[in-house]
Order: structure tokens, then C-alpha cells, then sequence
């Protein structure tokens, strides 16, 4: 074996694992999802692969975007995407695609914040309100929020994804 398999196989034993052997990056997070250094205090992770009703998904992402975690609200409409019925995985998809959208915007990243809320609002905009979604609504907030990051000329002055969480259902 030379120097380079060496060195390789020595980084791999070193790569934070899951119970399952998978390679899971162990860092702490911040609220925004970005990682911080080993030691750091951070914030709990959402649990992934959790299966809830819609009502539940919503209720637990409506309490991450108002608490100002729109990383972890993603998380949870992940979840959904993945374990709900196929006619409404794009539902999902475009809202977990709100809430990441909404994160870039709070991380300065306004190119990527403006896309993504775009993307999200028109992956969702056909929809008819399911599950009390205010999907028109939603939509009117991803497209505004998009062109005011767009236009934001001070990257030091983020956004506040609570003060811009968006209620996710017509009543709340």
C-alpha cells in the first residue's frame, strides 16, 4: 500500500459516522444550519427519516420558521416530501425549497436566497390549498421576500428569518 491509500484510508477512519456506518458530518450547527467548530455549543439538530401527518409537519415547521430556524424547518418539510403520498411531494419539495431559500437570505447569500425562494413559490403555486396551506399567499410572500434580498446592498445586515418567517397556513 503506498503513502496515498494511507493517507486516505486514514482520513476515512477519522469521518463521523452514523450507527449505520454512513459518514454523517458530527459538527455543531448554528440555528442557521451552518456548522461550527468541534466543541462549539450548537443547536439540536432536527431528527431525520420522522413520519408525521400533515398537520403535524406543518405545526413543527410554522414553530422552526417563527422561532427563526428555516434550516430546520426544511428539515422537517424534507421529511415530508419523502414519506408522503407521490401527488404531494412537490408540495413539500417547493416548501422545503421556501425554507432553504429563506436560510440563504438570513446567511447574506442573497443570489442564492432570491432563487430558491423563486423556485420553491413556483413548484407550489398550482397546488389548490392543501392541508390549509395558504399556497397563494406563500407564494406572494417567496416572490416579495426574493426581490427584496435581490436589491439588499448591505451583505453585514442579513435578514432575520423570524422576523420574516411567513405563516405557512391561511389561519393561524
Amino acid at each position: 500500500m503506498d503513502t496515498t491509500d494511507q493517507a486516505d484510508q486514514a482520513r476515512k477512519a477519522h469521518r463521523d459516522r452514523d450507527a449505520e456506518g454512513r459518514a454523517r458530518n458530527a459538527r455543531p450547527r448554528d440555528g442557521l444550519g451552518r456548522p461550527l467548530p468541534y466543541g462549539m455549543p450548537g443547536v439540536e439538530r432536527q431528527p431525520e427519516g420522522v413520519v408525521r401527518t400533515p398537520a403535524a409537519s406543518l405545526a413543527e415547521a410554522q414553530r422552526l420558521l417563527d422561532a427563526g430556524m428555516p434550516f430546520h424547518a426544511h428539515e422537517v418539510f424534507e421529511d415530508a416530501w419523502k414519506s408522503g403520498p407521490e401527488a404531494e411531494r412537490e408540495l413539500w419539495r417547493g416548501l422545503a425549497q421556501l425554507a432553504v431559500g429563506l436560510t440563504h437570505a438570513a446567511r447574506a447569500n442573497t443570489a442564492g436566497g432570491a432563487r430558491l425562494l423563486r423556485r420553491g413559490a413556483d413548484r407550489i403555486a398550482d397546488f389548490r390549498d392543501p392541508h390549509g396551506i395558504d399556497v397563494a399567499g406563500l407564494t406572494a410572500w417567496a416572490r416579495e421576500l426574493a426581490s427584496r434580498v435581490e436589491e439588499q446592498t448591505d451583505q453585514d445586515q442579513p435578514i432575520d428569518p423570524a422576523a420574516e418567517a411567513p405563516p405557512l397556513a391561511s389561519v393561524r
